[in-house]
């Protein structure tokens, strides 16, 4: 954890991480990328927070989506990353992607809620907010 970090800097590198894992999704797939542009700040503990946000990914409806969830597992299995797989509740296929050493951030890649969709929900590194900056509503 970078002590010096802010919550501006967490969350654009969050979202970078966001757009890098999109990007690895073959291009004639996609149909769209939509990158909330606000998300919440989540207590990491008593004084600091991390930044969640989200991307969704539509895809053309012929595309097998566990197979492209698989890629980006393979993908951050080399270098930098801890990668897990597991199957959510509903029985599909979810990759989790965490740089090494650290608890705080992270990506889950999983079929979206809606056919036909990838969504990537990330979690910044830990940060300490400013004093008198009130951690709740959008950030």
């Amino acid at each position: 954890m970078n002590a010096e970090l802010t919550w501006q800097q967490a969350k654009a590198h969050t979202q970078a991480m966001e757009l890098e894992i999109a990007a690895l999704i073959p291009k004639e797939a996609v149909i769209s990328i939509d990158q909330k542009k606000k998300g919440v700040l989540l207590s990491c503990n008593k004084t600091q927070h991390s930044w969640n946000g989200s991307t969704t990914i539509t895809v053309t409806g012929k595309t097998k989506i566990e197979p492209i969830l698989k890629e980006v597992e393979t993908h951050y299995q080399i270098g930098k990353y801890e990668v897990g797989n597991r199957l959510d509740i509903r029985g599909s296929y979810e990759v989790q992607v965490s740089p090494h050493n650290t608890s705080d951030e992270n990506y889950i890649v999983a079929e979206g809620l809606a056919p036909h969709q990838i969504r990537i929900d990330s979690g910044s590194p830990c940060f300490t907010l400013p004093e008198g900056i009130y951690p709740g509503g959008d950030f």
